[in-house]
């Protein structure tokens, strides 16, 4: 019998032929062999909005091979990604090839391994049109938004601009953040701390309270009062508070959690996360890296509790020495019953099972070694194994101190307190660390003395502290996906793509990690959200998610709901290319005059970003390259760093001197940095 198999990629066809026999021929798509048209809207309004698929001309030559293919196959076997993308291609693919009628059978797996793929063609099943309905409907209403309001931005504000139904909603979270930002006036506040001796111990206590009221310290006037008086005070311990307080492990990841947390500890972008776990899935070495759920199988559950139960002292991964090196997990670290975590997700639908690693044995360093997968792959691996693991150890045990202070004057009484904590079992945090964030608030805390209530206490000396207040912090990679999850904005398959999407159209940039809005991504923002508030609202958003979500279980049908949205849609569009103006951006501007005419030089977006212009265009039609300094110096000639961009729009830092200094660099450099490496500027 000759059976074909359909995956989406080279790399996990040859993952696949080494769990099924020779009757299996194993093909690859590349991706999808069919969409709507690039240049026209490819939906059929009139029709009740029946998508006009094509295959697309750079893939025709692959789909007829395919055809050839499946025409001599006596049994088709669709095995592409088991969530609704993969779905749909599925679904096309059986229609192409389907066409001498020859049996067709969709088969899911969320882990390419032996056990999973034989068991996923033992029990195949026909293709799910809810998940087609639901990817289709997407499909449909982002090409709705995009092939409308772009031509109307074009008018309106700038020509080659577009608009995408998910990627503005958060463009306006960065934009919203931002005019915070710049509104945002700093407040002075100030904190007292005292230095406190328990006979040769000292430890440090802050004031909370005063007359047994909260206290606030606007300025330094009142600063000094409270420390005059709290110089002439007598300090005595009120009360000593201690209780055990337990810290329990993370779930195992998310596509969410997984960007966030690849962001924070390895830098890795979302779209270079999802690249790297893209290919440790072909290569069978994790499960299915798009997933909102965080539920785990029984046999991988009883596989890393072995592993934890088993002493792991030959456990040599260098990106673990410190915490595992000469060191066990051991019975001590094992919980009675397994760790079960519950999805924050409403409709958990993508893939079944969090993202984990499938050989709890396999060492990240190995993982780098394998043919196609380099050390950023070992290391994406070696965070999802931590975290996979760590999820089902015990929790880890810290005894909580809390020292109540009295400090009494004459005519005042001050309450200050001190909080420490010493790790009693380590659990869990023996493997996977601390996060950043948590690193810091620990260097807060501190190891008290043992000391006793009505316990006269020794004043060392007291600390006034000025602060101000700080702005809300820009939008990280990382906590912008946080925001989108918890608005309900996007799905797992989604995140990348819309941080890169709105870098691509230069809506926004990214400096030392944080998003900032152009001047360009503003306009737009603004505009939309004068003539569409409601398409672009945050719980609109996430209301329609919502409805591709109940499409997806089959609880509605996907065509109703896009003519419920698009028919309002389309008379806003009418009305607003008649009413509305256009828009004049805010130009910026810098401190140089054009060379050729003596105009302004300003700020205009190109292909590759950023340049200067002459404000005299079309008269004048000078251009050149932006500098950005960065208030670095250059290594090597002592020129000025400057941010600048490849010809795929991916920013390194150079030397302004360039091209008599070659200097150039991936990180953001230092004055007295060495250069790491030599940027290909084609990249």
């Amino acid at each position: 019998m000759n059976n074909l198999v359909i995956v989406e990629s080279p790399t996990k066809a040859r993952t696949l032929s080494k769990f099924l026999g020779d009757q299996y021929q194993i093909e690859a798509s590349m991706g999808h062999i069919r969409d709507l048209p690039k240049s026209d809207l490819g939906v059929d309004i009139e029709n009740n909005f029946e998508p006009q698929y094509v295959i697309p001309r750079d893939k025709r030559k692959h789909v007829n091979q395919l055809i050839k293919l499946s025409e001599k196959a006596d049994q088709l076997w669709l095995a592409t990604d088991p969530d609704r993308e993969g779905e749909a291609i599925a679904w096309h693919l059986g229609h192409i090839l389907s066409g001498k009628k020859i049996p067709v059978k969709r088969v899911v797996f969320h882990e390419i391994t032996e056990e999973a793929i034989k068991d996923a063609f033992d029990h195949p099943r026909d293709l799910d049109l809810k998940l087609v309905d639901a990817q289709q409907a997407r499909r449909v209403l982002d090409r709705l938004v995009g092939y409308k309001l772009s031509p109307l931005l074009w008018t309106k504000i700038k020509k080659g601009l577009s608009a995408g139904r998910v990627q503005s909603v958060a463009l306006r979270l960065i934009v919203e953040r931002e005019k915070e930002v710049k509104a945002f006036k700093a407040i002075e506040y100030w904190s007292i701390t005292a230095e406190l001796l328990a006979e040769k111990s000292k430890f440090i206590a802050t004031l909370i309270e005063k007359d047994s009221k909260k206290i606030e310290i606007k300025n330094e006037k009142e600063a000094k009062e409270h420390v005059t008086n709290l110089e002439k005070s007598k300090y005595v311990v009120s009360k000593v508070t201690k209780k055990e307080v337990r810290r329990f492990p993370y779930a195992p990841f998310t596509t969410s959690t997984l960007q966030q947390t690849s962001a924070n500890k390895l830098g890795y972008s979302a779209k270079k996360t999802m690249m790297l776990a893209q290919n440790l899935y072909e290569h069978g070495l994790i499960t299915y890296m798009r997933t909102d759920s965080v539920n785990l199988s029984a046999s991988s559950i009883s596989q890393v509790r072995t592993y934890i139960g088993n002493f792991i002292n030959k456990f040599e991964s260098s990106s673990l020495k410190g915490s595992f090196q000469d060191s066990l997990i051991g019975k001590s670290y094992l919980p009675k019953s397994p760790r079960v975590f519950k999805s924050k997700s409403k409709n958990a639908q993508e893939a079944h099972e969090a993202i984990r690693v499938t050989n709890v044995s396999l060492k990240g360093e190995d993982v780098a070694k394998q043919n196609g997968l380099n050390r950023d792959h070992g290391r994406l691996y070696d965070l999802i194994w931590k975290r996979f693991v760590a999820c089902q150890m015990n929790e880890a045990v810290m005894d909580q101190t809390t020292i109540d202070v009295i400090a009494s004057e004459t005519k005042q009484s001050y309450l200050l307190r001190a909080t420490g904590s010493v790790i009693k079992f380590d659990g869990w945090l023996k493997l996977y660390g601390k996060d950043t964030e948590e690193e810091d608030e620990e260097e807060k805390k501190q190891v008290l003395p043992k000391v006793s209530e009505n316990q006269n206490l020794n004043l060392d000396k007291i600390l006034p502290s000025q602060h101000f207040t700080e702005p809300p912090p820009r939008y990280t990679e990382a906590s912008l996906i946080k925001k989108l999850e918890e608005l309900g904005i996007g799905r797992p398959s989604t995140y990348a793509p819309i941080l890169s999407t709105i870098q691509e159209r230069y809506y926004v940039e990214k400096q030392e990690r944080k998003f900032s809005p152009t001047v360009l991504g503003i306009s737009v923002m603004d505009f939309l959200l004068k003539y569409f508030p409601d398409v672009f609202d945050y719980q609109f958003t996430a209301a329609m998610e919502d409805q591709l979500d109940e499409i997806s279980r089959g609880e509605r049908e996907w065509k109703p709901i896009l003519k419920s949205f698009y028919d309002p849609f389309e008379k806003k569009i009418i009305e607003t290319e008649k009413v509305a103006d256009k828009v004049k951006m805010e130009v910026e501007k810098v401190d140089r005059q054009c060379p050729d005419c003596g105009k302004d030089l300003i700020v205009r977006y190109g292909k590759f970003g950023k340049f200067l212009a002459c404000s005299g265009f079309p008269d004048c039609k000078h251009t050149e390259a932006l500098d950005e300094p960065i208030n670095a110096k250059c290594p090597e000639d002592g020129g000025a760093i400057v941010v600048r961009h490849t010809k795929r729009g991916k920013t390194f830092y150079g030397c302004k001197n360039w091209p008599t200094c070659k200097y150039a660099s991936w990180n953001k450099p230092k004055s007295e940095e060495k250069p790491k490496e030599i940027v290909d500027t084609k990249a």
